[in-house]
Parts: structure tokens; sequence; C-alpha cells
């Protein structure tokens, strides 16, 4: 039997311990003026919290994950399952526990103050000890801990604070969220002093109309409170009033004794500016504590801003008006420390996302770090805040299980404690996937009465009726529901609730796909709202290939643009050995690991673009598509693309629309009677520096198109008879290899986990072989005439070969059977000699772009070197694609190189690697570039859909069975 009352208690196994010793949270925010005690820490990783601790330290950083920081420990990715059998409450025996321990020199000039620890976060329990007397316990691997050590620790004097985390415990089974498994003390770790007489709390209700009301906790460490204190207030130097009517109910409140003190003050602010994601005006609200004689106590500074949230009928309000969600989910994630993340790295999350038009998070699955609401305060977002929750493989079970009810209340009581004042928090989470049951509605029921302010949501309570207003939701928030689903239920008449989807279109590798139409849907249907994307990041964490173990904080500046240097790759589950994992589910945002942005990034931000252009014959309009702002911020200039006739490009003036206006503006240009399509493109940026951009970012580049493609002239043949080798294959210079159909490609994630891909090696569309059935030359032209077995029956394949000036017009037919009823893609694929190394081409781009994901990619010319066109999703598939290509160029420096002109607009792929390289792969590091360009011309490509967890993509984007014929003109430049 251990003698330390701490361990006694076996608080890993004790579901009913959610702390000891640990004070109540508050929102009085003591960064400032503290003594920061992040640093390097003596440590030991103890193979389970019952062994000894040694004699034998080394050191660990604080902040940060043992797991990142060399131990044998290593990062653990499991997405719903536990990594470990042991059901709840029962964690497993081998528990690796990280002992921290450090001196700490309390400042002299703190004698007589209240002396508080704060640790910012530890995973996933914590037990601190002073000069080996037991302080207290903490649970929630995701909220900051205090504890009072005024009666263990003497100013002036050195101390030798502990700090124990135990890595597995009961709590593990509702932080069961799809993310790393990580141990440590992962925040910031300080200590801070207040007088006796302290603010132990501040409320703050500042409403859209001016309305402001502070409600404030006052508390002495010696019990009653002295006579005569008072608190005052200011906002932007207008004084605050104290509430005597308040006061004068609250004494004569029996119930309230002389310990308690719970002034209020008000005001009601004039001309207020209120708080918007598109305006995200903030005021400084100061808060001082006094003594009888005046002077000054206790100080509480706040930023607010002022604004309302409601739901009326089956809208989400803010401020009165309907509002448009464009959210995305959010983990803490760096690749390099972990769950470790720095003001920097949140303020460069926060400032990628408003570039690319979202404008709210949901804090996935847990509350942030705090400084990630103080931004999302400053640079403008909804923020839907989610307590520490989920009991994924364990949910029905846990959801009515007494004994980890006071876990559900702890857990959502004390995010809301600490985050209630802040406008960013629109809507509470009461966590996710955590089935529904009786734990679910203590905690709603306790957050209900301590904040009707906002309202709170719940998708484990939603999904059983998207309308019933009994359940713990105030918003029906499903996750990946059909679009179809959404817009029926909308239209059923039966809906009570706003529709905003916690969670869709998964962007697990090349996905998001009909992501455009999915916002189509949501912005011609009232009653849906929106939604936040799952999700922000790809967490790959920087793996050193030699040793196996992460590169942890030592390897800043080894990865640019997505790609990990050489000796190091992405890690995702199985790469630290685990022996239960989710593999690659782990790497399913729209950003790397580096936080460069998916090509998703550029399809979302024309779809939430600010400002719409429509052309047709009433002329062309533009439309301001916010909510709350004019388009004044804003510049622009205009584009003209022929498709052959280069780019023109003239000044703009934007018009003074209102939110939601629409305004006639002149045609810039005067339309040549030659140079065939014509795209205007009007290229949006900021007028001035904005908190999240500097002058000139590009904003949104809305487009509409003048005038349609001239119809096709066939050219007549000319010259000598094309050649072709004994199989059929054309012979040309400059290609290593004929071009021949393509059906397949090598396998997104969502064809994985969508069953396609195993659908298509069935088939055997992976290994197609060529039989030639017939050669026949006629006049100037050869025709090719091949068969491809698979298993759904034979593929007839015919190629036209014609000489025409300067090259080779290819004519292509394919007849697919009817059991291939669903390809990747119907196309040629071809092979260059080494040395063309630019593409250019006008079509879509200039990024990667999909039939059912090209929103973002205007149509124009664009250039790009042909290695910066593939796209390194983290395990190697299908990408670098590009839609409605009508024409491209490959060269080498010395402007040789080849040219294709398409017949129709079609799908183009350019990159160094067959199909099959990419579907042999694992990580990147295993690929080998090919000498030559690999180049697919698709007549048909499957969308993308988001299979891999949600909806496929729509039957519009399927590659059907049938006849598809193509035609392509090969020339040598």
């Amino acid at each position: 039997m251990t003698s330390d009352p701490l361990l006694a208690l076996r608080p890993w196994e004790s579901p009913e311990v959610t702390s000891w010793g640990r004070l109540a949270m508050n929102a009085v925010d003591r960064r400032s003026g503290a003594l920061p005690l992040d640093g390097d820490w003596r440590f030991q990783l103890l193979p389970s919290p019952d062994s000894p601790v040694g004699h034998t330290w080394s050191s660990a950083h604080v902040p940060g994950a043992w797991t990142m920081q060399g131990t044998d420990d290593l990062p653990w990715y499991t997405n719903s399952q536990m990594p470990w059998g042991e059901f709840p409450p029962a964690s497993p025996a081998a528990n690796p526990t990280g002992v921290y321990e450090r001196e700490v020199e309390v400042p002299a000039e703190w004698a007589g103050r209240r002396i508080v620890l704060q640790v910012g976060a530890a995973e996933s329990v914590l037990l601190v000890h002073v000069d080996g007397r037991p302080v207290g316990i903490s649970k929630d691997s995701h909220l900051a801990a205090e504890f009072d050590l005024s009666d263990v620790v003497w100013p002036g004097a050195s101390a030798t604070v502990r700090l124990t985390v135990v890595k597995w415990s009961d709590a593990t089974h509702i932080e069961d969220q799809d993310q790393w498994w990580h141990g440590g003390i992962t925040r910031s770790v300080l200590l801070y002093a207040t007088d006796p007489l302290y603010l132990a709390d501040v409320t703050v209700r500042a409403r859209a109309d001016g309305d402001l009301r502070v409600d404030c906790r006052v508390r002495d460490a010696g019990g009653a409170l002295p006579e005569g204190w008072y608190v005052t207030g200011e906002i932007d130097g207008r004084l605050l009033l104290q509430d005597a009517e308040f006061d004068r109910l609250n004494a004569e409140d029996d119930r309230v004794s002389d310990f308690l003190g719970e002034p209020r003050l008000r005001a009601q602010v004039p001309g207020v500016r209120t708080w918007t994601a598109e305006t995200p005006e903030l005021y400084d609200l100061t808060v001082r504590l006094h003594r009888a004689d005046g002077t000054v106590s206790d100080t509480s500074y706040q930023r607010i801003g002022f604004r309302d949230v409601e739901i009326v009928g089956r809208d989400l309000l803010v401020n009165g008006e309907r509002i448009y969600v464009r959210g995305v989910n959010r983990h803490d994630f760096h690749p390099l420390t972990g769950r470790t993340v720095s003001y920097d790295d949140m303020r460069a999350d926060l400032v990628l996302l408003k570039r690319f038009g979202f404008n709210a998070i949901r804090t996935a699955h847990y509350p942030n770090d705090p400084a990630l609401y103080d931004l999302a305060d400053e640079l403008g977002f909804y923020v839907v805040d989610e307590a520490n929750i989920e009991a994924h493989d364990h949910a029905h079970e846990i959801a009515d299980d007494p004994r980890y009810t006071s876990a559900f209340v702890d857990r959502v009581a004390r995010m809301a404690l600490r985050d209630k004042n802040h406008p960013c928090v629109i809507i509470w989470s009461l966590g996710n996937e955590s089935d529904y049951g009786a734990n679910h509605d203590a905690a709603a029921g306790w957050l209900r009465r301590h904040d009707p302010t906002r309202p709170l949501q719940y998708e484990g309570a939603a999904k059983l009726d998207w309308a019933d207003p009994a359940l713990a939701s105030d918003i029906a928030c499903p996750m990946y529901a059909p679009v179809e689903d959404c817009v029926a239920h909308a239209l059923s008449g039966e809906q009570t609730k706003p529709l905003i989807q916690c969670e869709y279109s998964h962007a697990m590798g090349n996905s998001n796909g009909t992501l455009a139409d999915h916002w189509a849907a949501i912005e011609s249907t009232p009653g849906l709202q929106g939604g936040f994307i799952w999700e922000f990041w790809d967490h790959g964490i920087l793996q050193r290939v030699n040793d196996g173990k992460p590169a942890g904080p030592g390897g800043a500046g080894l990865y640019d643009n997505g790609v990990a240097a050489p000796g190091h790759r992405w890690a995702y589950g199985g790469d630290f050995g685990e022996t239960i994992h989710d593999g690659v589910f782990i790497a399913d945002g729209v950003v790397f690991p580096d936080r460069a942005p998916k090509p998703v990034m550029y399809e979302h931000r024309e779809i939430a673009a600010p400002v719409r252009l429509a052309y047709d014959r009433g002329g062309l309009r533009v439309t301001n598509h916010q909510h709350f702002r004019g388009l004044d911020w804003l510049a622009a200039e205009w584009s003209l693309a022929l498709a052959h006739g280069g780019t023109f490009t003239a000044p703009a003036e934007l018009p003074a629309v209102r939110p939601g206006g629409t305004a006639s503006v002149p045609l810039p240009f005067a339309l040549p009677e030659d140079g065939g399509e014509a795209w205007l493109t009007l290229r949006v940026t900021t007028a001035g520096d904005e908190p999240w951009a500097p002058r000139g970012t590009e904003v949104c580049v809305p487009q509409v198109r003048l005038r349609a493609a001239d119809p096709v002239t066939p050219v007549p043949p000319k010259g000598t008879p094309v050649e072709v080798d004994e199989d059929g294959l054309l012979v040309h210079p400059l290609l290593t290899a004929a071009p021949v159909l393509s059906l397949w490609r090598a396998p997104t994630d969502n064809d994985v986990l969508g069953g396609m891909a195993a659908r298509w090696r069935a088939w055997g569309l992976d290994a197609l072989v060529r039989k030639v059935v017939a050669v026949r030359r006629e006049g100037g032209s050869v025709t090719v005439l091949a068969e491809y077995v698979t298993e759904a029956g034979s593929v007839r394949h015919e190629q036209v070969f014609t000489r025409v000036q300067g090259g080779v017009r290819v004519e292509e037919t394919a007849e697919l059977p009817d059991g291939l009823d669903d390809v990747a893609r119907v196309g040629s694929v071809f092979e260059t000699v080494a040395g063309l190394d630019v593409l250019e081409w006008y079509g879509q781009g200039p990024w990667e772009s999909y039939p059912d994901r090209s929103t973002g990619a205007p149509v124009g010319h664009h250039s790009v070197p042909v290695d910066e066109l593939f796209t390194p999703y983290l395990r190697p598939q299908e990408s670098g694609g590009r839609h409605g290509v009508r024409h491209f160029t490959l060269s080498a420096p010395d402007a040789t190189g080849l040219t294709v002109d398409l017949a129709e607009p079609a799908q183009v792929s350019v990159t160094r690697y067959l199909a099959e390289d990419l579907a042999a792969a694992t990580h990147h590091d295993e690929l080998v570039p090919r000498p030559g360009c690999v180049v697919h011309l698709d007549a048909a490509h499957r969308g993308l859909g988001t299979a891999s967890c949600g909806p496929d993509t729509s039957p519009s984007y399927l590659v059907a069975a049938g006849t598809h014929r193509w035609s392509w003109t090969l020339r040598v430049l």
C-alpha cells in the first residue's frame, strides 16, 4: 500500500474522481505577469504509475509530448477503436507514466499573496506534488488545471514541483478521438500570484444593441470578505455603472454569505460596433477590484465583442442575420511537436483559413488552446466550442454509465466557464460520437442553466431525429449526410431546427468531390446553412526513415510545400509499429502536415467568394455575397482569356453594393471577333492591409464565359502515312511509349475505402492486356483495332491515326461492355522523352482539378513546371489532373517539344509516374520519378467524391459503360 494519498486514490481507474484539490475553472486570464515554467524539466518515463521513481533522470521539454521527444513510447494512431482491449473504466497494466520535476524559485515579492500553479494540459491524468507533499489531481487532457500552492511554497525560497502524468486511464475511454495518442504535458505551465482579495470569475454579456452586463465573483483567500470592497469597470474609457438593484437583491438574499461577492456592472454603449466573423470589432474591457481605501487588489482585462446569437424557427441568426457557416474541423496539431502548438502556429492556421474563405471552426473534439479563441475573436471566426468527450469505441455503454456522469458534466462545465466571454463562441457542443444518454442530458441541463445566450449541439442526439425539439441539440448537425437528404428534410415541412452539418466533405487524400454541388444546394434551399469540412490537418508526423522515430522539435526546415526532405517521410497509422491502428485515415485534411494548402482550398475559396459574377442576355452583374460587409475593402482587376488570342487585363472598379445586393456593370472589353472561346475573370484582392492578409492578397477569382468555343473544323490529311509498329502502336520521335487505352487510376483513398478500387482490380483494369485485332491502312490513315479482355467483358478500342499539317490526328473509340458500369477513366496514356519539363495549357487551372472539383480552377492560359503538377497526397494516389483542358504544350528549355490540341475539353494529367508506380507505393520516399512525362488524356474521368467517409460522387460524375469517343492532334513544336 502506498502512503501517497494521490496514488492511493488510483485516479487512473476511477471515473468518479475527476479532480482532487483542483480550483474551479474561470474566465480570468492570468497569463500576463505570471512566472512561466516552460523549458527543460527533469524527466523519467516509468512503465506504470505503480512503478517506483528511480534516481536516474533524463530531460523533457515542457510543453511537449514525450512521445515526440525521443522516448521509446511512440505516437499511436487509432480512429475509433481503442488501442487496447480493456473495458471501461479499466486501463492496461502497461501504462507509460511520465514524471516531470524541477525547482521553482518563488519570487520574494509574492509574500502574503495567493500563489497558484497552472498546468495548461496533461494527457491524461495529472498528479501534482510540491516538495513531496500531495497537492492535487486533474483529468481532461485539453483544459488547464489550477492548484493553490499558498500553503506549500514560501516566497523567496525554492520548491520542488513534481508533475506526474499517467498516459492511460478511465478518462482515455472518453478521449477516444480520431487523432494520435500521445502522453505528456502539452500546454504551458506557469505560476501566478494574486492578492488575497481577488476576482474569482468575470462573466460578460455584451449584446448587439450595446447593452453590457458584467457579473463578477469576488473571493478572499482568508475566507470572509473584508468590509468596503467594491468593483469598477470601464470599456474603451467609458465607465461602467454598479447595478444597484442587483446588489440590493443580493444583499437581501440569505443564501449569499459573507464569503461570496457577486457584484454586477452595467453600461449602454451608444453607436456600438457589433462583432461578426466579417467585422470582428472588439472593445477593451477592464474590471478592477478595490479594497475599501480605493487601492486595487485585482484586475481583469478582456477583449469583448457585442453580438447576439439566436435561433428563430429553423434559422441560426447572428445579430439578426441568417448566416452561412463555412466551417472546418480543427485539431491542435504540429508535425514536429504533436499536440503542442504555439501562438504563431495557431495564428498561421487561422490566417490561412481566412484567406481561403472559411468563417467558422469546430474545435474537434475538445477545447483548443486558449490563444486560439483570442485569435478567432480578433480575426473573425464563428466557433463551435466542443467538450473533450468522445467515447467512440464504448459509446453506448458509457453514455448512460452513472460512473461517468460527473466527468461529462465536469468537462462541459469547465469548457463553458473558461470560454464564455469570447464573442467567437456562438455554439456549445457536448462532444463527439459518444452515442446519446443520460450523461449528455445532465451536461446539457447544466449548460442551458448556466448560459442561455447560446444554442448547444450534439450530433449523437441530433442523429436520432433531426426535428425532435426534446433532444439535447438545438441544431440538426448530422455527419456526412447526403446533400439530397438534407434538401429533402428542408423541403419536407417537418424541419424545426437549423441544419448545419458538423462534419461533411471528408478531405482524405484526393477528395472533396461535389463540394460545389453541395453548396449550390445549401445556397438555394432555405433551412440549410452550411457545415464543417472534415478536417483542417493531414496529421502526418515527420518521421526519420533510418530509425523510424519522430523527427521531433529538431526537424524544423525538413519539409516544404507538403513534401518531406530526403531521409524523412510523413508517418501515419502503423508507421511507428502500432499493432492496432487505422492507417492513413489520419491524413484527411485540407492542408498537408506543414500547412501547405491542398487544391481543395482553392475550390473552397471560390465557393465562399464574397463577390459573384453573372452574365447573360441581361448583361454583366456583380453580387456582394457577404452578410454584413460592403465591397469597399476589396480591389479588383478584369482579365479576358481568349482561347486563340492570349490574355488581356483592365482595371476594375467594384460597385457600392450592400450585403446580398447586386449591381449591373459594363463589359470592360470590346470582345474581339476572332480568338475563339472567351472567359472573363474578375481577380479580387484586398484593397488594404487586413489583420489576416496584406494589401493585394487574392481573395477570389469569379469567372463567366462570354463566348463559346468555335466548332472544330476537321483538318484534311496531308503528307506521308503515319508510322505504326508491328503491334499497331504509334511511332513518334518524342514518345517513348505510344498511346494506349487507360481505364484505371492509382486508387484514391476514396476509391479504396469506398470499394471501387477492389472492384476495378477484380475486373483486371489495373493490368489490361492489349491484343491487336486488325491494322488497316486506307489513304493517309491507319486504323488500329485492339481488344482488352476484362473479367466484366471485352473492351474494343479503335485508334485512327491520320497525318495532318505538322502532326498526327488521333481519333479514338472505346466500347465498354455493360459490366464495366463504373470505371475510373476512359482515355489514352503515353510517355514522352526526357527533357520536356514545362506544361503550358489552355483550360482550367493552374491548380489540380477534377470533374466534380473544378469550381476553383478558372479557365485561362497557364504554365507550370511538370514536377510541380503532381500533388503529394500522403499515400501516393491519382493526382495532378487538370480538368477542361483544350490545348497543351510540353516543352524543353530550348523551346522544342510537343503540343496537343483536343477536339473537346478533356481531363489531362502530366506527371513523372505511371498509375502502377503510385499504387505500389505507401509513402513518397518509395517513389522514383521517371525521366520523361506520363501523359493521360481522358475523355471521361470519374469524380472524386468523399466515399472514404461519406457519400460517393454524384451519378453524373460516374463513367458509364457504352461508347466513348475522343480526338486529339499531336504536333512537334
